[in-house]
């Protein structure tokens, strides 16, 4: 490896470890119905998304919902004694990636076999802390 993709690897490996995240690997629903879930979570206050989570109608809100209080509980173990509420915690980025397809054969008439593509994908949920400004602690004392 060069010296410059080193630096690289080390320089994205130092981020990560700053960033509170949670990945869910090879879950057996569709890409598209998953984002359909993640994208109505993206940039909101975590509390209120658990909330979106848990009364969703969505099947694959579920998955993302115990992705959350994963990610969540990734952020207590590095932060010990913070309360959520006071550090104004959010989701920050909700991405689903594709995973492997699964190909399967479903008799059709006639001698003929249609293709059925079983789909699968990754979800990675990142949070961070929103900055408060000086203005809007004022306002809420």
């Amino acid at each position: 490896m060069g010296a410059r993709k080193r630096n690289r690897a080390e320089q994205v490996k130092e981020a990560k470890k700053s960033q509170y995240f949670a990945v869910l690997r090879n879950v057996p629903t569709s890409p598209r119905k998953m984002r359909l879930v993640t994208d109505m979570i993206k940039g909101v206050e975590v509390n209120k998304a658990l909330d979106m989570l848990k009364f969703s109608n969505k099947d694959a809100s579920f998955d993302v919902e115990k992705l959350l209080l994963s990610a969540i509980a990734n952020w207590q173990a590095k932060n010990e004694g913070a309360r959520i509420e006071e550090s104004h915690l959010y989701v920050k980025e909700a991405f689903v990636n594709q995973s492997r397809t699964l190909k399967r054969i479903q008799p059709a008439p006639q001698g003929r076999a249609h293709r059925i593509r079983k789909r699968s994908n990754h979800v990675t949920i990142v949070l961070d802390s929103k900055p408060v400004t000086e203005e809007v602690e004022s306002q809420e004392n």
